[in-house]
């Protein structure tokens, strides 16, 4: 049901509650719709609950969960395929985009069973040979209808294209489902070292704000940032180094690991 997008929960909870929204109108708002959840007691509270955070998780868009395009791994049409799988083996993805020259100019994407599984005598040298259609979506889309999309286009990855064409990063199927469900692990996540009060000792300084959150119990104030890195870098002023420190609400965040410019780990303690 809820991975069905912003009409199904409409539906569900309108006929849950014994209520026609098609009556005298087309359909209710989803502003109705939150009130109607909050102040009727025919749902139980969790599963109220429930419906209040998919639909305040339909707010975000998909920018704000993507893999930015510094951090993706893309492959260039003309590499040969030998070279590819040197470079994407030790990765732990299982797709990725392929470019014609300029990160901007996505041409498709393969996937590691493409290049690992072949015919002998397919005749293919290079990535570009193998390709599959890449699905792209505006940075602005929202992510319920976002995960709409690509499940019923059967879309498993897509790129993020920002106001100019460009492209901002990519978003996975796996990425907008955990936006709903909670992180998904497997075989290649690397589990957080915990804190003794069960936060995690050190995060990816990519994280976004409402993960840090619901991970760590810090919510961090709204800015011209979407990550814990660039929460960072605004309340320094500067550049990041290593063992640069911002304390916020008692924690204590110290900038543990630098992938060039970009702070890449994060390490939380409670301050003294």
């Amino acid at each position: 049901m809820l991975l069905g997008g912003i009409d199904a929960v409409r539906r569900l909870v309108v006929t849950a509650l014994g209520a026609d929204h098609t009556a005298g109108r087309e359909r209710i708002t989803e502003a109705e719709l939150r009130e109607l959840v909050a102040a009727n007691t025919v749902l139980p509270r969790e599963e109220r609950r429930l419906i209040d955070e998919v639909l305040a998780t339909g707010e975000r868009h998909v920018n704000e969960l993507m893999v930015p395009r510094t951090e993706v791994v893309f492959l260039e049409a003309s590499l040969q395929i030998g070279a590819a799988l040197r470079l994407v083996r030790e990765r732990g993805h299982s797709r990725f985009p392929v470019i014609d020259g300029s990160p901007d100019e996505v041409i498709g994407f393969v996937h590691l069973r493409d290049l690992t599984i072949r015919p002998e005598a397919d005749g293919c040298a290079t990535v570009g040979e193998l390709i599959r259609e890449v699905k792209r979506l505006p940075a602005s889309k929202r992510v319920l209808p976002a995960l709409s999309e690509m499940r019923r286009e059967r879309h498993h990855l897509a790129v993020v294209a920002d106001e100019y064409g460009g492209t901002a990063g990519i978003v996975t199927l796996e990425d907008l489902i955990e936006e709903l469900v909670g992180e998904i692990h497997d075989e290649y996540d690397a589990a957080p070292e915990p804190l003794a009060d069960g936060a995690p000792a050190e995060v990816d300084g990519l994280l976004n704000l409402t993960d840090l959150a619901e991970r760590a119990g810090l919510p961090l104030p709204p800015g011209p940032y979407e990550t814990l890195g660039g929460f960072l870098m605004a309340r320094l002023g500067k550049l990041p180094a290593v063992g640069d420190e911002v304390r916020v609400d008692g924690w204590r965040l110290t900038v543990a690991e630098l992938d060039g410019r970009r702070v890449a780990r994060v390490r939380l303690t409670a301050a003294a």
